[in-house]
């Protein structure tokens, strides 16, 4: 049985979807006294590089940013003082590997991301954090 969670990550990546596992990250870490950290993984394929080229990635770059400040304001706004992570790479390997480093407890993400194209393209990420994932995995609906 689980007793708590000391750390949860949370899944950002500015969708409505990510802000209610985030609303959902707080109030577990309201109830367990536990740390938040905020991670956004910029996507990065040799096949978006070289489609998109260094422009595309700086545009991605920005809008992690942008996305994770206004994460952090929704955290605050709950009472909880979240830490913030970007990686670049595959989104679902680069959570996971964190998780693993930073002993996280808990992951929570959103069932979809911000669109059926990219999530065409890249399957489900929060499947496959689920599916890999040496800690629990809480996936908002």
């Amino acid at each position: 049985m689980v007793s708590g969670f000391s750390k949860i990550l949370v899944c950002c990546d500015g969708s409505k979807y990510s802000e209610a596992a985030l609303r959902r990250a707080c109030d577990l870490a309201k109830k367990y006294s536990s740390q938040i950290t905020l991670i956004h993984v910029v996507e990065r394929t040799k096949k978006s590089d070289l489609l998109a080229g260094g422009e595309y990635t700086k545009i991605l770059r920005k809008y992690a940013k942008s996305s994770l400040e206004r994460a952090q304001k929704i955290a605050r706004e709950c009472g909880i003082e979240p830490k913030l992570v970007t990686k670049e790479g595959n989104i679902a390997s680069e959570v996971i590997k964190f998780s693993k480093s930073d002993g996280t407890d808990l992951i929570v993400v959103g069932s979809k991301g911000l669109g059926a194209v990219l999530q065409f393209l890249l399957g489900s990420v929060s499947s496959k954090i689920a599916n890999h994932s040496l800690c629990s995995v809480l996936i908002i609906k």
